[in-house]
């Protein structure tokens, strides 16, 4: 797997477009296209980012649409349109919130999407939120803990080297029941999404990484720690690599208001900023760039890799 927890500080991306929550999509973003998006992937492939990341909700309720908006891509869509037009990144859901689909389902999109990148997938798992979605797909949302664990016990056999992949769990099982073709890696690595002391356990016990939900730097070292410490007491041995948001950043001094939480300045100053990360145990770091405009956007991600990354490990 390229990220290693003995491996330096990584960084990674959420797409724009994508997904256009009120919370982070930048006003450009209403109107962009899928070459916007191509142009987006090509230039993370291009300037070193370690991987490209896609969410996944299939409808919004009425209720959240306001917050939320109904611009959800298809991770799997997404992710395969966007292989065809890199060669490195590496390419992830985050998250995928596999309890709305059978596990066997699941496996087959990811396993073909692995197949047909060479191995760049991973697989990022939550348990998602939003219980109209749910019940719309027959889904169980008040289980959807149980059901996530399991599913992710039963994507380990699914997305596993042999062609009739076996499993007997509770909710879920399946043998006899031949798949080609196989991911293209040896062992996917699945990432476990969320900060609940529930989500926490989940990728202590199951993920080859976690990917907390914006959790305030202040908060992750004590959840680093409770995840290292759950890890141990279960008794597996595997590094599991730890990742972080970071806040939103803009490289150099902008010229327009960014918002007070943005990270700016020069390239020096965000490294030693986002080195901190590192020093809390942090392996790989999740970055957004404000920007108003595709060809903004790209610049920002080019003046990253160039001008911060190479500081990133000083």
């Amino acid at each position: 797997m390229p990220i290693l927890p003995a491996g330096p500080l990584s960084y990674g991306m959420q797409l724009p477009i994508q997904s256009q929550s009120a919370i982070y999509a930048e006003p450009w973003e209403a109107g962009a296209t899928p070459l916007d998006l191509a142009e987006i992937a090509r230039t993370a492939d291009r300037a070193g980012f370690a991987y490209l990341a896609s969410c996944d909700h299939v409808a919004i309720p009425r209720r959240l649409a306001e917050g939320m908006s109904t611009v959800w891509y298809d991770p799997v869509a997404t992710l395969g349109f966007l292989a065809g037009v890199t060669e490195r990144v590496l390419l992830m859901s985050h998250v995928a919130v596999v309890g709305l689909r059978h596990p066997l389902a699941t496996a087959k999109q990811y396993a073909t999407l692995d197949h047909l990148s060479g191995g760049r997938l991973i697989l990022g798992v939550g348990a998602g939120h939003v219980r109209e979605e749910f019940e719309a797909l027959g889904a169980d949302f008040d289980g959807r803990g149980g059901v996530l664990d399991e599913t992710v016990d039963a994507l380990r056999a699914a997305l596993g080297p042999e062609e009739y992949p076996e499993f007997a769990g509770e909710r879920f099982s399946f043998s006899g029941l031949g798949q080609l073709p196989r991911p293209a890696q040896e062992r996917v690595p699945i990432w476990v999404g969320g900060s609940s002391p529930a989500a926490v356990r989940r990728a202590a016990v199951r993920g080859d990484g976690w990917l907390p939900q914006g959790d305030p730097r202040g908060k992750l070292p004590e959840r680093i720690g409770r995840l290292h410490a759950l890890r141990e007491a279960a008794g597996v041995a595997e590094p599991i690599v730890v990742g972080a948001i970071t806040e939103p950043l803009y490289v150099g001094e902008p010229d327009w208001s960014v918002g007070r939480r943005t990270l700016s300045g020069k390239p020096e100053a965000l490294a030693e900023s986002l080195r901190e990360y590192a020093a809390m145990g942090v392996h790989q770091i999740q970055v957004r760039f404000r920007s108003r405009s595709r060809a903004e956007l790209t610049d920002q991600m080019a003046a990253f890799a160039a001008d911060v990354a190479p500081h990133l490990d000083s």
